[in-house]
């Protein structure tokens, strides 16, 4: 009969035979359906849903498998219902990572894996509620492990999918009651039309469901002469979407045959009737306000207890829209209980600080009298005895590694450097050198008559064979330093000798240019000079005749060229002096004279090189440059 209603090609066609069709209905059963009950099964017939939940208090941090989904699934739905820092992943049977596999954490997005797309989310840490979730429409073509990264107590996880179920033909009761029947079973709303078998409960809280399949009248108990109607009429409604906040829910509507209000196929039903608007609000009291918590602020110290912050703000959902996201407001703290607000400061260590570590004992001393210095190593070390950069630890807290030492007074002593290595003359007889100072600490260098005793040898001869047919450079002593104290300088004389075996001629210089010619001059210090007074050149004369005077700067300073106070006041040079004081004589050129009575000051001030003044000034820059020709160069300092 029910292929005999579905080769029925027009509604027409089916709204005639409608009342035979309804009185077969009634007819005793003959050991199978009407019709097949796929017609009117609900979106999950011929499929079983399992769901489950995986909560634990604590686990130790790392990969914990939470399920195995077969082979076939559809619909699949992992969700974690409470925020946290931990992570959901994804392998397959043959240990393949497909999400956040071996410790890497993925960005959200879509995955392609086993025949199905894989939407991997991960809501805002501050605006959302709730975990991370992964859904798939599948059906998968192999097995798929769920796991749960750990890293913070109290997860919990909700998963669900779908399998298909074995195909059995229904068997009716043995003893059904008589009279109508409804063809599907009304069940609560919130049950989605599913019904939960107790077996079927596993250690994580898993849960089978399977769809409720009607059972058909058996016994006929109506007028075969009466004329059915038919009419949609609602049977229930999904799950809603939200459990506060104004959700949305699907209705369920079925085609019945008036009267009796049994369950028929939907084509009894004429389609330009039924209800278009199935969906209707659910749900639309207020969420209750809660604690919104965001993620722990980084360690305010690399090493050692420090401190975190996280953000914590009173929230309230306001609605919850059809897509899955939410409107939600910012409101007082109040009404999310203030004494049960999270806390939002807490200690941390990331690692125990390093510390340093001196390895090993102070060294000698770098002179063996006097002052000098002695050395030690130290080492910064992790709490794990590795040594780390000095910038790990405390530096303000680093041992010494250098330090002075005092060795005592050192004697005052000859000491003297090894003597050079070579002889002064190629051939012939030459010297050796070396050098004797007169030390006490190691760092003074003592005049060299304060030590005891004879100053030793700092030459020594040398011979390096005959000299045949050579030329030389010889060398004079040093002169005298021309400065007494100070910087000075000294020279010598160097002659070209030609040596044959003794025989020595001086020659031309020219001939020995060949050869790296001798220094003739070096300076040289006795001592240092001290304080000492310096000036400059007298200025010009005030006047040209009947007499002027004449200035010039004097300064005491240091060996450094520094300012001192340590010069002798009544050697100070004298600052100003009488000039110019034979009688003026008249000028006899007219074509020269002065045009202005303070030429002297043009004079003074040196502008007579400037050919303005001297011509409007002619005849005191004349007696000027007469009587003091260097009066217009430039002052030089001198000693």
């Amino acid at each position: 009969m029910a292929e005999l209603w579905q080769q029925l090609g027009s509604p027409q066609q089916r709204r005639a035979l409608a009342p035979l069709f309804f009185i077969c209905l009634l007819c005793p059963p003959s050991g199978a359906l009407p019709w097949d009950n796929k017609a009117s099964a609900s979106p999950l017939e011929g499929f079983e849903v399992v769901k489950g939940n995986f909560s634990r208090t604590f686990l130790h941090v790392g990969y914990h498998k939470i399920a195995e989904i077969p082979a076939g699934a559809q619909n699949i739905s992992i969700q974690e219902t409470v925020k946290s820092r931990n992570y959901l992943a994804l392998q397959t049977q043959t240990g393949v990572s497909i999400i956040n596999g071996k410790w890497v954490i993925d960005r959200p997005g879509i995955f392609i894996a086993l025949g199905t797309q894989l939407m991997y989310r991960r809501p805002n840490e501050i605006r959302s509620r709730l975990g991370e979730s992964i859904t798939a429409p599948g059906p998968l073509t192999e097995d798929l492990h769920v796991y749960l990264i750990y890293q913070q107590p109290g997860p919990a996880v909700h998963y669900e999918y779908s399998v298909p179920l074995q195909t059995t033909e229904p068997t009716p009761e043995p003893h059904a009651p008589s009279g109508i029947l409804p063809l599907v079973e009304t069940v609560d709303p919130s049950l989605s039309g599913e019904k939960t078998h107790p077996g079927d409960m596993t250690n994580n809280g898993i849960t089978k469901e399977t769809p409720y399949h009607s059972q058909v009248p058996t016994e006929p108990s109506v007028n075969s002469d009466l004329q059915p109607t038919y009419t949609w009429t609602r049977r229930g409604h999904t799950e809603c979407s939200t459990t506060c906040g104004t959700g949305r829910r699907q209705v369920l509507l079925e085609c019945v045959e008036k009267d009796s209000q049994a369950t028929v196929p939907a084509d009894l039903c004429d389609p330009p009737l039924q209800p278009v608007n199935q969906e209707e609000n659910c749900n639309t009291q207020p969420c209750p306000a809660y604690w919104d918590v965001g993620e722990w602020s980084d360690c305010t110290k690399r090493c050692g207890p420090g401190t975190q912050l996280r953000q914590v703000i009173c929230r309230q959902v306001t609605h919850v829209h059809a897509n899955g996201t939410e409107s939600q407001v910012t409101v007082a703290p109040e009404l999310c209980g203030v004494f049960d607000r999270p806390v939002t400061k807490s200690t941390c260590q990331l690692k125990i600080c390093s510390q340093w570590d001196v390895r090993s004992e102070w060294s000698l001393c770098s002179v063996p009298c006097g002052v000098g210095q002695r050395s030690r190593e130290a080492v910064c070390l992790s709490n794990q005895g590795d040594v780390e950069e000095d910038d790990e630890c405390n530096m303000n807290l680093k041992p010494d590694t250098l330090q002075n030492c005092d060795m005592g007074a050192c004697a005052r002593s000859w000491f003297t450097s090894l003597w050079s290595q070579r002889c002064s003359a190629e051939c012939g007889r030459g010297n050796r050198t070396r050098t004797a100072i007169c030390l006490m600490d190691h760092v003074t260098d003592l005049p060299l008559d304060s030590c005891e005793g004879d100053r030793p040898a700092e030459v020594t001869s040398c011979d390096s064979g005959p000299c045949q047919n050579r030329l030389e450079w010889y060398t004079g002593p040093w002169g005298q330093c021309s400065a007494e104290c100070g910087n000075g300088t000294q020279t010598r004389s160097v002659a070209c000798i030609f040596n044959n075996n003794g025989h020595m001629e001086v020659a031309d210089q020219s001939k020995c240019s060949d050869l790296p010619q001798p220094i003739t001059a070096q300076t040289c210090s006795l001592k240092p000079c001290g304080a000492q007074w310096y000036f400059t050149e007298w200025s010009a004369c005030s006047r040209s005749c009947n007499g002027g005077y004449r200035v010039r700067e004097a300064h005491c300073l240091a060996d450094s060229v520094a300012p001192s106070d340590g010069c002798d006041p009544s050697l100070t040079p004298e600052s100003r002096e009488e000039c110019n004081k034979q009688p003026c004589v008249a000028e006899i050129s007219p074509s020269c004279s002065d045009q202005y009575h303070n030429c002297m000051v043009v004079v003074q001030a040196r502008l007579c090189i400037y050919n303005y003044y001297r011509g409007v000034c002619c005849a005191s820059c004349s007696r000027a440059q007469k009587t003091y020709p260097n009066s217009f160069q430039k002052n030089h300092i001198r000693r």
